[in-house]
């Protein structure tokens, strides 16, 4: 008997560093469905489903190309439930000589995956996980001499490096970043094309029963699921991106709208976290439509950069800081997430928007996460662990290394400034101007302080005075601290007694 080839459920790639040199005879692919990590956290029901259905399909194509695949379902009534211990099953089924896994993409498991030499008795292989463009070591060794860390140069050495959207050794359109092209609301009656979906099959349809009743009281809904499950799937959503969205994504990546939780959104998170799309052949595909005229640069650069920056950039943070990180708390911020996070029944309407779409499609897009979502836990002095659990919980596309430090570093600036060089905070005219949520608002965006006053008004000056001690000399928030210098003690206690009376009443 040859070697146990272990596929974990966001390693659903043909190309994983785990199937390399497979013997089709002899190998088997084991592949499991446990309780232990369906609910190590309360999932939102669409990405149970999302991974327990692709995890499916994936198997199915293995065995279509030939492979022997073990693959162990939920339900099935001899499932241990935990990982080491359906392995250990696995391994006195087949006699193995061995186990063979790509590096996980959690922490936890790869300190798991560590022990099973020893647990396991059994030789055991990590190999790396080569699907991105930038390796754990590389981006420690570009970070070990550097006494502030900024995604901006690492991306800028990942487009040298790999020649994307680059003119010899100058950038694509002469600059390397459009951000400031990329922050347009949406004009009143602008029209969105309507996005592909992808009704579910049989396999999917049996992942949603077995959902319904086995994770009844999750969050989230499942009955509207349409994410894509398979390679093909995500191959056609990647071209209807690119086709549709890529043109005007760019202009409009920061806009919200009332009911249009996607806008031009790609929707390949899940596809890319999961392992059906690469990111090479994401960023390389975006790329050709702006080498032949089909978009923009600032449309282009920008897209790419949340991959080949972001996405890059955070699982770098993730491993090079890694299990000290995730305690991080440097605003000291200790209280409870709201209830209306789970429940999206808040007066304030952006939240209201943002949670419920969330509630129902288990995604919302980076500005609901980053500045309505997280600006409104930040300002409120929420521990960003909790915040941390609850994204981790709610989003389909949520795999712990993307997630941790775009809400630990980027939306809770929990880390001293180590990922992030600045909060991102904002009053409601933020909210407003990229929005049209204020104008369904219980409350008044114009309005600073009061019982009519936009919570985000007051929370905004309140986070800043109570910060002052360890964001004052903060170089990017000179201007907001400049202004509050001339605020007398009175106007200071005003905003201050507006905070504490509103997070009072919300619990």
């Amino acid at each position: 008997m040859g070697a146990i080839r272990l596929i974990l459920g966001d390693q659903l790639s043909n190309q994983i560093s785990s199937l390399n040199g497979a013997d089709k005879k002899n190998d088997v692919i084991l592949m499991l469905e446990v309780m232990e990590e369906c609910s190590y956290v309360p999932h939102h029901k669409q990405k149970i489903v999302l991974f327990l259905s692709a995890m499916r399909h994936f198997s199915a194509d293995l065995r279509l190309k030939g492979y022997r695949v073990d693959y162990v379902k939920l339900d099935d009534p001899a499932n241990t439930g935990t990982l080491t211990s359906e392995i250990k099953r696995a391994i006195d089924r087949w006699q193995t000589e061995g186990l063979i896994l790509t590096e996980p993409g959690e922490w936890r498991i790869q300190k798991l995956a560590e022990s099973w030499n020893t647990s396991l008795n059994t030789k055991v292989d990590i190999l790396p996980d080569d699907r991105f463009f930038a390796s754990k070591e590389r981006f420690k060794e570009w970070a070990s001499d550097r006494r502030t860390w900024r995604m901006e140069y690492f991306y800028r050495e990942l487009r040298k490096e790999n020649q994307l959207l680059m003119k010899d050794d100058k950038p694509a359109g002469g600059s390397w970043n459009f951000d400031s092209k990329n922050r347009k609301s949406l004009p009143k009656g602008f029209s969105i094309p309507s996005r592909l979906r992808f009704p579910p099959d049989q396999i999917t349809r049996e992942v949603l029963e077995l959902v319904s009743h086995t994770f009844e009281n999750n969050f989230g809904n499942a009955e509207n699921f349409s994410w894509p499950v398979t390679r093909s799937e995500a191959l056609e959503s990647l071209e209807h991106f690119l086709q549709d969205m890529l043109p005007q994504f760019g202009d409009y990546q920061d806009a919200m709208k009332t009911g249009e939780t996607f806008l031009f959104h790609s929707l390949l998170s899940t596809s890319l976290n999961i392992g059906l799309l690469l990111p090479e052949e994401v960023c390389r595909s975006a790329e050709e439509k702006y080498e032949n005229g089909e978009a923009p640069i600032n449309a282009v650069e920008g897209f790419i950069r949340q991959i080949l920056g972001w996405r890059e950039y955070v699982r770098g943070v993730y491993w090079t800081l890694m299990p000290d990180y995730a305690n991080s708390n440097g605003l000291d911020a200790n209280r409870k997430l709201p209830h209306f996070y789970w429940d999206g029944k808040t007066d304030l309407n952006c939240l209201k928007e943002a949670i419920t779409a969330t509630k129902q499609i288990g995604y919302s897009h980076h500005i609901q996460r980053l500045m309505v979502t997280g600006n409104f836990a930040l300002l409120a002095g929420v521990s960003p662990q909790e915040v941390e659990r609850w994204y981790l919980s709610v989003y389909s596309d949520a795999i712990e290394w993307v997630e941790m430090p775009n809400t630990i570093g980027m939306a809770m600036h929990a880390d001293g400034g180590k990922m992030a060089s600045k909060p991102y905070v904002s009053s409601g005219a933020y909210i407003n101007r990229m929005s049209n949520f204020c104008g369904d608002c219980k409350y008044d965006v114009k309005e600073k302080t009061g019982p009519k006053a936009c919570p985000f008004n007051f929370l905004y000056w309140a986070f800043l005075i109570g910060n002052e001690d360890k964001l004052g000399d903060n170089p990017r928030m000179g201007i907001p601290y400049r202004n509050l210098s001339k605020w007398t003690d009175d106007a200071k206690q005003t905003y201050l007694d507006c905070a504490e009376e509103f997070l009072s009443s919300i619990g």
